[in-house]
């Protein structure tokens, strides 16, 4: 339906969904591990490009989500 979010599920490990091993980063956080704006992680969260979880009216990112983000994003400059 236009105009409306789309959710995405998480996966979490395991087949009890245990998530206790997990750790979740603000947005503030992720912004210091990445060294960019809180903004540019905001969009990335709204476009879809970094995976978050929605607590109340924040997010959360998965630890392991900014990781591989991160290992994805290098390139051999040559």
């Amino acid at each position: 339906m236009p105009g409306q979010r789309e959710r995405c599920s998480m996966v979490v490990d395991g087949p009890t969904g245990d998530i206790s091993g997990v750790k979740f980063l603000t947005v503030a956080e992720v912004a210091a591990v990445m060294r960019v704006s809180k903004m540019t992680v905001y969009r990335m969260l709204h476009d879809g490009t970094l995976p978050a979880v929605r607590v109340g009216r924040s997010f959360r990112v998965k630890q392991e989500d900014v990781d591989e983000f991160l290992r994805k994003s290098f390139y051999d400059a040559g």
